[in-house]
C-alpha cells in the first residue's frame, strides 16, 4: 500500500496561516472599502504626480524646483476635471438641450417594432409595457446617491493626498529607521522602485493607446455626425483604464447611443464596426508591443482581479484593480516563500526576470511604434537609464 505525501509541519502551519491571513485581509478590505478607497486613490494619484514630475523634468525645460508643483496641479486638475465632465455630461442626457432625450421613448418603441418584425412577432409591446414593472423612481434615487457619493468621495480622496504629500518629506527618515542595514535598505528601495515602475508603466501604455483611440473615435463620431462626440471620447479614455469592462464599455455606448439619436441604423453599424475595429487591433497588435516587462500578467488573472476588486470597492476597484495585481506580483517576487505566487500571477512564469530588465535597457525604443513614441520607454525606465 502507498503511503500518503506527507509534509512537514512548518510548512502546514505556514501555508494555514498564509490562507487565513488572506481571508482575513480580504474581509477587512471589503469592511473598511468606504476609508480604504479614497486612500488608494490619493496614492494612485500621489504615484501618477511622482511620475508626471520626473517626465516634466526629462522632457521639459521646467526647471527641476517646479516640476513638483507643476505634477501636482496637472494631476489634481485632471482628476477633478474628469468627475465634472463625466458627472455633467452624464446629467445633459437628461435635459432637453440635445433634443435626443424628448425622443428616446418614440425611438425605443421604433427599434421594438423592427427587431420585432424581423423575428415575425406581429403586435410587439411598448417601452412603457416593459419598463411597467420596473422601479424607475428607485433606480434614480440610486443614482443620485452614487453621484453624491462621487462628489463626496473625490473631496476625501483630496484630503489624504494633502496628508501623503505632508507627510512625504519625512518618507527617508521612516525607511532608515525601519531599515537600519544599509543592504536590507537597499533592497527595500528596490521592491519600492519595481512597484513604481510596474504602475506607471501600466499607466504609460494605457494612456497612451488610450489617447490613440480616442483620436480615431472622434473621428468616427464626428464623421456620422453624433452629438456629443467630445464627451464619449473622453469616456472612452477614462473607461479605458478598466481592463475587459472599459474595452466593452468604449466599443458598445457610442453605437448605443447612435440608434437613439438617429432614424436609420447606419450610422450606429459605422460606429459599432469601426471601434471594435479599433479596439481589436488596439488591444492585440500595439499593447502587446509597448506592455512588454511592465505589465507580465496573465490575462486569467487580469480578469479575477477586476471582479475581485470590483466587488470589494466597485468602481474604483476597477481602476485599481490591474495596478494592484502589478503591485502585489512585484511584492511576491521579492521573497522566496511567496515567490510561486507571483509566478502564478505572471503571464511568463518569469515574473520581473533580471535578464528581461537589462535586455530592455539595452534596445531603447525598439519597433516602430517606440520610435514613434521618441524612445519608447516611460518615465521610470528612463530613470533607470540615465542613473
Amino acid at each position: 500500500m502507498k503511503l500518503p505525501i506527507s509534509l512537514q509541519t512548518s510548512s502546514v502551519a505556514r501555508n494555514a496561516l498564509v490562507l487565513i491571513a488572506v481571508v482575513a485581509g480580504g474581509a477587512a478590505l471589503y469592511w473598511l472599502r468606504d476609508i480604504l478607497t479614497p486612500l488608494a486613490m490619493a496614492i494612485f494619484l500621489m504615484i501618477m504626480i511622482d511620475g508626471m514630475k520626473r517626465a516634466i523634468e526629462h522632457r521639459t525645460p521646467v526647471p527641476s524646483r517646479f516640476a513638483g508643483a507643476a505634477a501636482l496641479v496637472l494631476v489634481v486638475l485632471g482628476f477633478l476635471l474628469s468627475i465634472w465632465i463625466i458627472v455633467d455630461g452624464a446629467a445633459g442626457f437628461f435635459t432637453d438641450a440635445s433634443g435626443v432625450s424628448a425622443s428616446i421613448g418614440p425611438r425605443l418603441d421604433q427599434i421594438i417594432a423592427d427587431v420585432s418584425g424581423l423575428v415575425g412577432v406581429s403586435d410587439p409591446p411598448t417601452l412603457n409595457e416593459l419598463i411597467a414593472g420596473i422601479d424607475v423612481r428607485g433606480w434614480l434615487t440610486q443614482a443620485a446617491m452614487q453621484a453624491q457619493g462621487v462628489a463626496s468621495g473625490a473631496f476625501f480622496v483630496m484630503v489624504y493626498l494633502g496628508f501623503l504629500l505632508a507627510s512625504q518629506a519625512g518618507f527617508r527618515k521612516k525607511i532608515v529607521a525601519m531599515f537600519p542595514d544599509r543592504g536590507a535598505r537597499h533592497e527595500a528601495m528596490e521592491v519600492f522602485n519595481r512597484v513604481r515602475g510596474g504602475v506607471e508603466g501600466y499607466l504609460w501604455v494605457q494612456a497612451v493607446t488610450g489617447a490613440l483611440i480616442c483620436l480615431v473615435a472622434w473621428i468616427l463620431m464626428r464623421a456620422v455626425g453624433l452629438q456629443n462626440a467630445e464627451f464619449w471620447t473622453f469616456v472612452i479614455f477614462i473607461v479605458g483604464f478598466i481592463p475587459v469592462l472599459g474595452g466593452a464599455i468604449a466599443g458598445l455606448a457610442p453605437p448605443l447611443f447612435a440608434l437613439v439619436q438617429f432614424e436609420s441604423y447606419w450610422p450606429a453599424l459605422i460606429l459599432l464596426v469601426g471601434l471594435q475595429s479599433l479596439l481589436f487591433i488596439v488591444g492585440n497588435l500595439i499593447q502587446p508591443r509597448m506592455q512588454g516587462d511592465n505589465q507580465n500578467i496573465d490575462p486569467v488573472v487580469v480578469l479575477l482581479a477586476l471582479a475581485l476588486w470590483g466587488k470589494m470597492w466597485g468602481v474604483p476597484g476597477m481602476f485599481l484593480s490591474t495596478p494592484l495585481a502589478v503591485m502585489a506580483m512585484a511584492i511576491l517576487a521579492e521573497f522566496k516563500g511567496s515567490r510561486w505566487m507571483a509566478v502564478l500571477l505572471s503571464g511568463d512564469g518569469e515574473p520581473y526576470a533580471p535578464r528581461k530588465a537589462e535586455a530592455a535597457r539595452t534596445k531603447p525604443g525598439d519597433g516602430w511604434f517606440g520610435r514613434l513614441l521618441g524612445r519608447g520607454k516611460p518615465p521610470h525606465e528612463k530613470d533607470g537609464e540615465e542613473d
